[in-house]
C-alpha cells in the first residue's frame, strides 16, 4: 500500500528536477507570469517596490540561462550594477537612477538573448529545450527593446505618445506591449515613437523580430520537420 502512494510522493520531485534541468522553462513560465501581473503593480507605490523585486528575481533566472550558454562574467558585468541601481531608485528613493538601470538589463537581455540564438543553432537536432529556447528568445528580446524603450524616454521626454493624446511618459506595460507588438509584425499597439532616438530602436525592434524569426524560428522548424521525416 505504501509503494502505491511512491509515484504521487516523488512527481513533484521529479518535476522539479526536470525543471532545474531546463531553466529556459522557468524563465518563460516566469516572463508570462510577469505580463498577467504587471498591470496590478504599476499603479501604487508598493505595487511598483514589488515589479522591482520581480524584476531583479527575472534577472537571476536570466543570469542562469546565460551561465549555461554564454561567458557568465559578461553577464555578471552587466547584472551586478543593474540590481545595484534598480534598488537604488526603487527603494532608496532615487528613482533618477533607474534609466540607467534599465539600459543595463537591456544590454543584459541583448546578451542573453545571443547566447541562447547560439546555443540554439549550435547543433543539427532540436531538442524539447531548444523549442522552449526559442520562445523564451523572444520574450527576452521583447523585455530587452522594452527596457531600451523605458531608458530612452527617461533621457529623451516624449519619446513615445499615445495616438491624438500629448505626449507623456508611457508606463512600463505599455511599453513592453510595443515592443511585443512591434517584435512581431503585428502592429497593434497605439503607442507610436516620437524622437528620433524613440524611432531608431523602433526600427531596430523591427528589424530584430523580423530577424528571428526569419533566422532562428524557421531553422528550429525546419529541423524539426527533417527529424519527423526521418522516422
Amino acid at each position: 500500500m505504501a509503494m502505491s502512494w511512491a509515484p504521487s510522493i516523488l512527481a513533484p520531485w521529479r518535476l522539479a528536477y526536470g525543471l532545474r534541468k531546463h531553466p529556459s522553462t522557468i524563465l518563460l513560465i516566469v516572463q508570462v507570469l510577469g505580463i498577467l501581473s504587471y498591470p496590478l503593480m504599476e499603479n501604487t507605490g508598493a505595487g511598483r517596490a514589488v515589479f522591482g523585486a520581480m524584476s531583479i528575481a527575472v534577472l537571476s533566472l536570466v543570469l542562469w540561462v546565460v551561465n549555461r550558454a554564454s561567458a557568465h562574467w559578461v553577464a555578471w558585468l552587466l547584472a551586478v550594477p543593474s540590481v545595484l541601481l534598480s534598488l537604488l531608485a526603487n527603494f532608496a528613493g532615487m528613482p533618477t537612477l533607474l534609466p540607467w538601470a534599465h539600459a543595463l538589463e537591456s544590454i543584459l537581455y541583448f546578451y542573453a538573448v545571443a547566447g541562447l540564438i547560439r546555443y540554439m543553432l549550435g547543433d543539427m537536432r532540436v531538442t524539447t529545450d531548444e523549442l522552449v529556447s526559442a520562445a523564451t528568445t523572444f520574450t527576452l528580446l521583447a523585455w530587452a527593446f522594452a527596457y531600451a524603450f523605458s531608458a530612452c524616454q527617461a533621457w529623451v521626454p516624449g519619446s513615445f505618445s499615445e495616438v491624438s493624446v500629448p505626449p507623456q511618459p508611457r508606463t512600463w506595460m505599455e511599453l513592453l506591449f510595443l515592443s511585443f507588438s512591434t517584435l512581431s509584425g503585428v502592429g497593434l499597439s497605439d503607442i507610436v515613437p516620437l524622437s528620433p532616438l524613440a524611432r531608431a530602436l523602433t526600427m531596430l525592434a523591427m528589424f530584430s523580430g523580423v530577424m528571428y524569426i526569419a533566422i532562428a524560428v524557421s531553422r528550429v522548424i525546419a529541423l524539426t520537420v527533417r527529424r519527423q521525416q526521418q522516422r
